[in-house]
């Protein structure tokens, strides 16, 4: 029933800026944290940035000084703003967010389907 939809990926040259999207829709009682992960082929998944409920942004070190994460909560999407974009950033980015369906369940882990940035001259 609870999906997350991600956009905003594309084609983008170095030092560019792209703004990645994920709504939630569905069975939703409420959203706890958000956050966005990327994985580069061969690699293994990594944090980029997460958000409490309250709004409070935590970065990776790849990403902090450059990425920007925001959240709506009355849209229920979580944004990252990604600024002075490099090659290393290529990746399938992946939002996450803690949704709970009903009152009292336990928190869930529900993640979008990858948007893929490419990041390349």
């Amino acid at each position: 029933q609870v999906q997350l939809v991600e956009s905003g990926g594309g084609l983008v040259q170095p030092g560019g800026s792209l703004r990645l999207s994920c709504a939630a829709s569905g069975n939703i009682f409420s959203i706890n944290a958000m956050g966005w992960y990327r994985q580069a082929p061969g690699k293994q998944r990594e944090l980029v940035a997460t958000i409490t409920s309250g709004g409070a942004p935590n970065y990776a070190a790849s990403g902090k000084g450059r990425f920007t994460i925001s959240r709506d909560n009355a849209k229920n999407t979580v944004y990252l703003q990604m600024n002075s974009l490099k090659p290393e950033d290529t990746a399938v980015y992946y939002c996450k967010q803690d949704i709970r369906t009903w009152r009292f369940e336990p928190w869930r882990e529900v993640w979008g389907q990858g948007t893929l940035v490419t990041v390349s001259s």
